[in-house]
């Protein structure tokens, strides 16, 4: 069996002392350390998924198309909000 590398996505957020790693195409989450660790840790946990499900789940996971983009809502401050509201 060839193996191929598949491009996927790393979103990594710091949650207090961790950084957590998503790979939001499998559904998969790690963490780390560091960001480094949680890339590593995240890419160990994927590729440990793909030699572990069955085919019939990995297509079931695995979403074809994910688009990372900046998202920009307006935010109000708490002080404007007490103001809307008055």
């Amino acid at each position: 069996m060839s193996e191929k590398p598949v491009q996927l996505t790393a979103v990594i957020e710091r949650d207090q002392d961790w950084f957590v790693a998503t790979c939001p195409e499998v559904d998969v989450v790690s963490q780390g350390r560091t960001i480094e660790e949680a890339r590593a840790n995240l890419l160990e946990a994927v590729e440990l998924f793909f030699e572990a499900a069955s085919p019939s789940e990995i297509k079931r996971r695995l979403k074809k198309q994910t688009y990372i983009m900046p998202l920009m809502p307006v935010v109000r401050s708490a002080k404007s909000k007490l103001i809307a509201r008055m």
